[in-house]
């Protein structure tokens, strides 16, 4: 029934879904900074030890 309504009358659909994605910007923009958490980067350390061989001919 819900589904029909909206079949029946696309171009409303398409303004409330339009409607929809303005509020959400909004909303978006409206959110203080404080909300919003500090990312930090992740690091990846990767270390390997090859047997018989001497520590500087090692690429980097």
């Amino acid at each position: 029934m819900l589904s029909k309504f909206f079949i029946d009358r696309p171009v409303f659909a398409n303004v409330i879904a339009i409607v929809t994605i303005l509020l959400g910007v909004v909303a978006l923009y409206r959110l203080p900074v404080e909300r919003y958490p500090a990312i930090v980067p992740p690091t990846v350390v990767v270390s390997a030890a090859y047997p018989g061989e001497p520590g500087g001919n090692r690429p980097t």
